[in-house]
């Protein structure tokens, strides 16, 4: 089969090949792929700067398919089924993260499109546990974006504990971004989306889907914004999914005593310099919010099913397999809200 492979560390080294096809053994269930999304870690990946990826490996965590087969250990999942799927592959099993399920912080937690060959291919495999087969009412393309749903799902809900008659803002408008922003407006909150010049399209986007106000930073006053409509107060929640530095510290400003930073963006560097007087000063809970967990992809695809979020308003922007760069520098130069691939979209 076709696959996008990072086949060593550092710049780039990313190619389109022909790799074996992966077998459905054990658990496993192997996924004909539909959809499968560029993620901004795949950027990083490709740049080198992610440190999760591990060489060589296929790229791609962002997916979704119908099933062609399922091994021999396999109970509820299904040759035809409509499926997406978490990235775990492997945890340890044994640790305190794994018994609450917080699988996304297993020490040792193995991922799909990381340590694991991804769905930038025409198959990947995944263990039954992460499957998910989709409810009828959502679209394939819809589904190849629930890991980022998921994610958002995590920092608004699980993570940020937003409550109706919030005001939040958003740092981004990438996939993230917009996803964080519709799951919060889902949970009656008001929200502002935060970004910068290049950003016109994805605002544009934003408001489609129900954001109540867009900011141009390069050209407007954000403070003044958030100010004005919180009495001088300053946002009850804060996410930063740009992976900016100046974007959290700017959260961090912006947020009111008592409130909450999430930082969901991931640095280029692991040593930033972070406003600290700001989380002492006003008592900020400054929260991490790493990727998803099974509750995440379970609460995302009953919203998706509720039509209270439909991902693929985002997915404006589309590249072939074989043509999957074009689709990184383009996604790197800030263009379109989502970059999706597109492997085989006749399974739709």
């Amino acid at each position: 089969m076709k696959a996008v492979v990072k086949t060593e560390v550092g710049f780039d080294n990313m190619v389109y090949k022909e790799v074996e096809e992966p077998k459905a053994e054990r658990d496993l269930v192997k996924i004909k792929i539909a959809y499968s999304g560029i993620c901004g870690t795949d950027l990083h990946a490709f740049r080198g700067e992610y440190g999760s990826t591990k060489p060589p490996v296929i790229l791609g965590h962002e997916f979704s398919g119908i099933v062609t087969e399922v091994g021999p250990d396999v109970k509820n999942i299904k040759v035809g089924d409509r499926v997406t799927s978490e990235t775990t592959f492997t945890t340890c099993g044994h640790c305190s993260m794994c018994a609450s399920k917080d699988y996304n912080l297993c020490g040792n937690r193995q991922g799909i499109g990381t340590q694991i060959n991804g769905s930038m291919a025409e198959y990947v495999v995944s263990r039954e546990e992460s499957v998910h087969v989709l409810p009828d009412n959502v679209s394939l393309l819809s589904a190849s974006l629930t890991e980022p749903l998921a994610c958002g799902v995590h920092a608004v809900i699980e993570k940020g504990n937003v409550q109706p008659g919030d005001i939040c803002v958003v740092f981004g408008a990438g996939a993230i971004g917009q996803m964080v922003a519709q799951v919060a407006k889902g949970c009656g909150a008001t929200v502002i989306m935060a970004g910068l010049t290049n950003d016109a399209e994805r605002f544009k986007i934003a408001k489609e889907c129900g954001i109540d106000v867009t900011v141009d930073q390069m050209t407007q006053d954000l403070k003044s914004i958030v100010m004005e409509m919180t009495n001088n107060e300053g946002a009850d929640k804060c996410f930063e999914c740009s992976g900016a530095v100046v974007a959290a510290n700017t959260a961090l400003d912006l947020c009111r005593r008592k409130g909450t930073v999430v930082q969901m963006g991931v640095f280029s560097k692991s040593k930033v310099e972070i406003c600290t007087d700001w989380i002492l000063h006003k008592e900020i809970n400054y929260v991490g919010s790493r990727s998803q967990k099974p509750s995440s992809w379970v609460k995302a695809l009953e919203l998706m099913a509720d039509g209270k979020v439909v991902p693929e308003k985002t997915a404006k922007n589309f590249v072939t397999l074989e043509n999957w760069r074009d689709g990184f520098d383009r996604m790197a130069k800030g263009e379109g809200a989502k970059w999706v691939i597109t492997i085989d979209e006749e399974l739709e």
